[in-house]
């Protein structure tokens, strides 16, 4: 494999350098773009998506390429449903009080519901209602996105005190031939090889499974957009399943460029950070955020890759396979208010998102400085002193200097084209941050040179 040369080809820390904000720095605006997002309609299809992409370009200034996919194209074994436009949806007592409001939540509907303007029995309404006994006083997020029905969701205790004969029942909505949305934010950097983060458009209003994902993915687009990294980052808002679908198609024959791959949800709640490793198991993604939280994050989880979830399971689709994992804090499903309206900005904090933050930067950087380099003498150990990266006098315990110097001797005799840094830190049980900048200076004095930037295998074995 020959050497990469030019000052392009060398930004091993560009991300750890640029003066990126910390998380703490940014929770407060984290949390501002989830409060005018939270209330907004969405869909996988319809206003409500182009609204909070608006939304994002206004409030950030974000340049997103917007992609409208009319309906009836087919993608793989789907194809694009018509768009659904939702008004107003209630039922009433026949006295006029509204029992389920649309208006109040725009959970009470489900998604893609047909319209109805009809007065009918308790019980046939009953077949149409769907609530949640272990969870009484919360509204269930439920879609039917394939199917020709309608239905409302409510609070069971509220379910349960709807004792009249009978009610009047309005969905006043439609099915269109339209469009679904798909929007893509670009930070191009030093290298053709990309870096996809991906984030869903198409819940409606839930704070941590849905907003806070859309939050975390558009700030990290801007924060980038500042520096210097040496992959090219791709950000993709688009509606679950179909959007990455969609994304994948128009795609599919530049797909070998991409390294690395995160699936942004659930990023808000108390839990721990949590990781779960794409199909591959051992790729170039799972084991960079494996090292940078057994580094960082106490208390992380680690799981393995299941074919169910988020939208990794398209990404990681056999015909795909790609390094694509998904980072979250708890993950959807795995909390009792996931996918109802106790999912509401209460569960979220400045805490939680501030942490979710500081460790996607640190993944990211980690992508970045995940160099492979090659000894350009590999015949004994150079003389260190003369070029400056060694004590000219000895020292007796280990103090910084010499842990760098012990960096920079670990890398001297793993640079041998077969590791990468991540190997290295791993190996040495040094910080992956002092490998790279170790390296970084061997490079500068001319001692190393790139041998591949893009390491997509495990030369070592992962552990969790």
């Amino acid at each position: 494999m020959a050497p990469l040369t030019g000052a392009r080809d060398i930004q091993a820390l560009s991300l750890e350098q640029a003066p990126l904000r910390a998380g703490l720095d940014v929770s407060a605006e984290l949390y501002r773009l989830i409060e005018l997002m939270y209330p907004i309609c969405r869909s996988l299809t319809g206003a409500g998506v182009r609204e909070t992409l608006a939304l994002l370009e206004q409030e950030l200034g974000l340049e997103l390429e917007v992609t409208e996919v009319p309906t009836g194209t087919e993608i793989f074994d789907w194809h694009v449903p018509q768009e659904w436009v939702i008004r107003d949806a209630y039922v009433a007592d026949l006295g006029g009080a509204r029992v389920i409001d649309f208006a109040a939540s725009n959970l009470h509907v489900v998604g893609y519901s047909v319209p109805v303007d009809r007065r009918m029995t308790r019980a046939e309404l009953d077949q149409h209602l769907h609530s949640r006994a272990d969870l009484p006083d919360a509204v269930p997020y439920r879609t039917a996105y394939h199917a020709d029905t309608w239905g409302f969701c409510v609070a069971d205790n509220i379910r349960a005190a709807m004792t009249d004969a009978e009610y009047d029942v309005v969905i006043d909505s439609d099915r269109i031939d339209g469009a679904m949305t798909i929007a893509e934010a670009r930070v191009v950097g030093s290298t053709d090889h990309e870096v996809l983060l991906s984030c869903n458009t198409c819940h409606p209003s839930v704070a941590n499974d849905g907003v806070s994902g859309i939050a975390l993915t558009a700030l990290l687009a801007r924060e980038l957009a500042r520096s210097k990294p040496r992959f090219t980052y791709r950000f993709l808002f688009s509606p679950g399943t179909l959007g990455p679908l969609a994304w994948l198609a128009r795609n599919e024959a530049t797909l070998d460029s991409l390294r690395h791959g995160l699936v942004v949800s659930c990023v808000g709640d108390a839990g721990p950070l949590t990781y779960k490793r794409s199909r591959r198991d051992v790729s170039g993604t799972d084991r960079v955020v494996q090292h940078v939280l057994e580094e960082s994050v106490p208390g992380h989880r680690l799981q393995p890759f299941v074919p169910w979830g988020g939208d990794e399971r398209q990404f990681c689709s056999p015909g795909f396979d790609l390094p694509v994992g998904c980072l979250s804090r708890t993950p959807h499903g795995e909390y009792p208010e996931y996918h109802t309206s106790a999912d509401d900005l209460g569960l979220i904090s400045h805490q939680a998102l501030a942490k979710s933050w500081d460790a996607y930067l640190a993944v990211l950087r980690a992508f970045d400085a995940n160099l492979i380099y090659e000894r350009t003498n590999p015949k004994g150990e150079p003389q260190l002193g003369r070029r400056g990266l060694y004590r000219h006098v000895s020292a007796g315990l280990p103090g910084d200097s010499e842990r760098l110097e012990r960096a920079r001797l670990w890398v001297l005799n793993l640079a041998d084209g077969g590791h990468d840094v991540i190997d290295i830190a791993r190996r040495s049980q040094l910080p992956w941050t002092l490998i790279a900048s170790a390296a970084a200076e061997l490079h500068e004095a001319g001692l190393l040179v790139l041998r591949d930037t893009v390491p997509t295998t495990a030369s070592t074995p992962t552990s969790g």
